[in-house]
């Protein structure tokens, strides 16, 4: 595995090329870092290996697909419950997009994506339902802006 000391400049500005866009071409990288394409491709290959880059996605307008609503419920556990139980809780419910665990309180956030309000308290009902949450908090999102900019 590589230490934080083996990335370096150069690498860390192949992997904000491809945060930026992960279709770019190698000769486009190639070109912004002063490299070959072959060069690029060794760096972005070892990279790949070493588990610095761990895949690829693609971004999706997700109001297209039918849930334009955002939401992060906080989940509170009883005290005797597994980080595993907590993290495992919403493994059914497709509209749950992802569980962070936490220390402290809450115990655990759930991003959540659904069509709208009605279909959002069926969710958090699903959650609690569920036997372990002794109570929730829901955020709903306005807005997101994004850490770094489109190219």
């Amino acid at each position: 595995m590589l230490e934080p000391s083996e990335i370096d400049d150069t690498d860390l500005e192949i992997i904000e090329l491809l945060r930026s866009d992960a279709r770019r071409t190698l000769a486009d990288i190639a070109e912004r870092v002063s490299l070959s394409a072959p060069a690029v491709k060794r760096r972005v290959d070892r990279l790949e290996r070493e588990g610095v880059i761990t895949g690829y996605t693609v971004l999706v307008d997700h109001a297209m697909l039918g849930q334009p609503l955002q939401a992060f419920t906080e989940l509170r556990f009883a005290g005797n419950s597994t980080v595993d139980e907590i993290a495992a809780i919403a493994q059914d419910i497709s509209e749950v997009q992802t569980i962070f665990t936490t220390a402290g309180d809450p115990d655990a956030l759930a991003w959540i994506r659904v069509r709208d309000v009605e279909d959002l308290k069926r969710v958090i009902d699903l959650l609690r339902r569920s036997g372990r949450v002794t109570g929730t908090k829901t955020l709903m999102v306005l807005g997101t802006s994004a850490r770094t900019a489109r190219a």
